[in-house]
């Protein structure tokens, strides 16, 4: 398992983004040298947990519980037969692209050491939104990206360092409640159902989606 990416973005006009100034951060570009990762403090004014990187729209993106994004390569593939077209690493608005890794996969809690100091812990899936589908250039992206599953997971800081490509990936702690990235996001988007059994991660979940969770048992209790 490896980190083949690294990708940072800088802030961008564009017409597909309902930001207050019309900014995105989501065309990242594969770095090279070291990139500096930390917890960048609570959403809604913490942004990226990658030095050098834009997350423009704090109501929706960043802070510690969405630090990084991570997505396989191996998904970005599968994705470039389907849409007919080359990806490039970053081109999902992912931070780390990874090779040998079920990203989607990945169990809410797990924890991947990347390089010799940085430990990443697994908080939930990515949701699709107008400015990942406007950045595509995709009709229905949101509706298929959704219908595919394969979401990637964003992570929170552990252990702040360095990383860089071709750092190796480590699974240094998997939990044993089988609540994945993949689980968590159809049941935050189109298997509500799902909700309760989200509660077997406890607080390793996103909090929004915990409460979200804690409210659906708790109306289903009355």
């Amino acid at each position: 398992m490896e980190l083949l990416s690294v990708n940072v973005g800088r802030p961008r006009p564009v017409p597909y983004t309902d930001q207050a100034e019309g900014v995105t951060g989501i065309d990242k570009r594969p770095v090279t040298g070291p990139v500096r990762v930390s917890a960048p403090g609570p959403k809604g004014t913490g942004g990226s947990g990658l030095a050098g990187d834009a997350v423009c729209d704090l109501r929706h993106h960043g802070g510690d519980d969405q630090a990084v994004y991570a997505f396989a390569r191996e998904d970005l593939d599968h994705w470039e037969g389907e849409l007919g077209r080359p990806l490039a690493n970053g081109c999902f608005g992912e931070n780390i692209t990874t090779g040998g890794l079920d990203v989607s996969g990945a169990l809410i809690g797990e924890r991947w050491r990347i390089g010799p100091t940085v430990v990443l812990e697994v908080t939930s899936g990515r949701i699709p939104c107008r400015t990942f589908q406007g950045h595509l250039g995709e009709r229905g992206w949101v509706k298929r990206f959704t219908r595919k599953g394969a979401t990637g997971a964003y992570l929170r800081v552990i252990e702040p360092g360095e990383i860089r490509a071709g750092d190796p990936v480590e699974i240094v702690h998997r939990p044993g409640h089988g609540v994945t990235a993949a689980m968590e996001f159809r049941a935050t988007t189109t298997e509500r159902e799902l909700l309760p059994r989200l509660l077997a991660a406890a607080d390793a979940l996103h909090p929004e989606t915990l409460a979200a969770a804690r409210k659906y048992v708790a109306a289903r209790a009355r």
